[in-house]
C-alpha cells in the first residue's frame, strides 16, 4: 500500500496532477497548488497595486476562482500565467472601482521578507523606484514586474499576460523609458545611495 496521504508527498507532483485532483475535490491537492504559487502571485499583485492593503484579498480571490472551477485551467503549465492574469485583472478592476478614493492616501503595507532591490539600492532609492513604477500604466507596470522582479523571460511574461512577445517587448521599452524620464532628476541621489552602501 503506497502512502500518498501526506502533504509532503504532493510537493513533487506536477501542477497538472494537482489540478486534476483539485477538480475532483481534493483539498490537499488544492492546498499544494496554493502553497506552490501563492508567494509569486502575491508579489506580482503587491507590485501592481503598489503595496495596497487589498493585495492579500485579491490573491485569495484569484485562488477562490480556481477552487470554484479548477477545470478552467486545462494544462498544468498554464496555471502560473492563469493565476497572475486573474489576480492582476482583479487588482485592476478593484482599483477602477475605488477611483473615488486615492490609493496614495491609503497606508502602505510592507513587503514580506527582504527585497533584493532594497538591499542593493537602500530603502530611499527603492522607494523612489517603487513610486515611479506605481505611476506607470498598469500593463507596463505588470510587464516590468514580471520580467525584472520575478525574473520571467519575455516569452513567459507574454504568455502570462496573453500577449505576443513583440507586445511585451514594446511594454518593457515604454516602461523603461518612462521610468528613466521619471527618475532623471533623482539619478544623482540614487547613485549616491549606491556609493554610500559600497563604502
Amino acid at each position: 500500500m503506497s502512502a500518498r496521504n501526506t502533504e509532503n508527498d504532493l510537493s513533487g507532483d506536477p501542477d497538472s496532477t494537482l489540478l486534476a485532483a483539485a477538480a475532483g475535490g481534493d483539498e490537499k491537492a488544492f492546498a499544494g497548488l496554493v502553497e506552490r504559487h501563492y508567494d509569486l502571485v502575491h508579489r506580482v499583485v503587491w507590485r501592481v497595486t503598489s503595496g495596497h492593503a487589498d493585495s492579500a484579498d485579491i490573491v485569495q480571490d484569484a485562488f477562490l476562482k480556481l477552487w470554484n472551477n479548477p477545470g478552467q485551467v486545462r494544462q498544468g503549465g498554464a496555471l502560473r500565467g492563469w493565476l497572475i492574469r486573474v489576480a492582476t485583472n482583479l487588482a485592476i478592476d478593484r482599483a477602477r472601482r475605488k477611483q473615488g478614493s486615492n490609493i496614495d492616501d491609503q497606508p502602505e503595507i510592507e513587503a514580506s521578507g527582504p527585497d533584493a532591490l532594497d538591499q542593493v539600492l537602500g530603502d530611499r532609492s527603492a522607494r523612489a523606484i517603487e513610486s515611479a513604477l506605481a505611476r506607470l500604466p498598469e500593463r507596463q507596470r505588470l510587464a516590468l514586474s514580471l520580467v525584472y522582479y520575478e525574473n520571467m523571460s519575455n516569452i513567459e511574461a507574454a504568455a502570462a499576460m496573453e500577449i505576443s512577445v513583440e507586445a511585451i517587448e514594446s511594454l518593457l521599452a515604454r516602461g523603461r523609458r518612462a521610468l528613466k524620464g521619471d527618475l532623471k532628476d533623482q539619478w544623482r541621489d540614487l547613485l549616491a545611495d549606491i556609493g554610500e552602501m559600497s563604502q
